[in-house]
């Protein structure tokens, strides 16, 4: 644990997870008792919480007014454990919600990917979580059923040219999920967004400031 960071300033810190440590970094906000989680794509194929990603993502939700927590899964950079290919990062993304919940009536939990796939089934089986956000579903390699359970306001964030997802895939699992779910496909994005993140930057804005808080992205 670290000292509470001032408003606005990224710090450092470690959570404690089933595995060990968890390397994570919180940006804080006391503008309100709002807080989002953002997860990082597949480890083994580089993803950490730094991606470019995650990192814009992360800035546009602290911009609406959340503190955000970004972190490293099991076995990435500085947290312990190894890679578990879903089931031992469920339980990293656990420890965030945990981390979070005593302070915050509201938290979001997203992600981008690999991130996405298990931020979204915890988030949509956990109570303390109120909203959900997905970027870039990886639907072409992992399975999204449980989307059809979920009753949460949910954001799905998808480029037009993802060539890890069949957009017409995405679009049905969008819309097992619900009223509450929404689908904002980015024309001519590939699966990271390249050239698109203000795009996909403002789409995130426009979802979250549906919450407590109106945002300035630029922030």
């Amino acid at each position: 644990m670290v000292t509470a960071p001032m408003n606005g300033e990224s710090v450092e810190l470690f959570i404690r997870g089933a595995a060990g440590r968890l390397e994570a970094t919180i940006r804080r906000c006391s503008a309100t008792r709002a807080a989002a989680i953002v997860c990082h794509s597949h480890p083994k194929y580089g993803g950490t919480m730094f991606d470019k990603v995650v990192s814009r993502t992360a800035r546009a939700l602290h911009a609406c007014d959340f503190t955000v927590l970004r972190f490293n899964f099991r076995g990435v950079g500085k947290s312990d454990g190894a890679f578990e290919g879903g089931p031992g990062e469920r339980d990293d993304v656990r420890a965030a919600i945990e981390y979070l919940a005593g302070d915050h009536d509201e938290i979001l939990v997203g992600g981008f990917s690999f991130g996405a796939w298990v931020a979204l089934d915890v988030g949509a089986r956990d109570a303390r979580v109120t909203r959900l956000l997905g970027i870039g579903l990886p639907a072409n390699l992992f399975g999204f059923g449980y989307l059809g359970d979920a009753t949460k306001p949910l954001l799905v964030v998808q480029g037009e040219r993802d060539a890890y997802a069949n957009l017409a895939q995405v679009r049905e699992l969008v819309a097992c999920a619900g009223i509450r779910a929404q689908l904002e496909v980015i024309v001519g994005a590939n699966h990271f967004f390249a050239g698109q993140l203000e795009t996909l930057t403002m789409a995130v804005a426009a979802f979250a400031s549906a919450g407590p808080s109106s945002c300035q992205v630029g922030g």
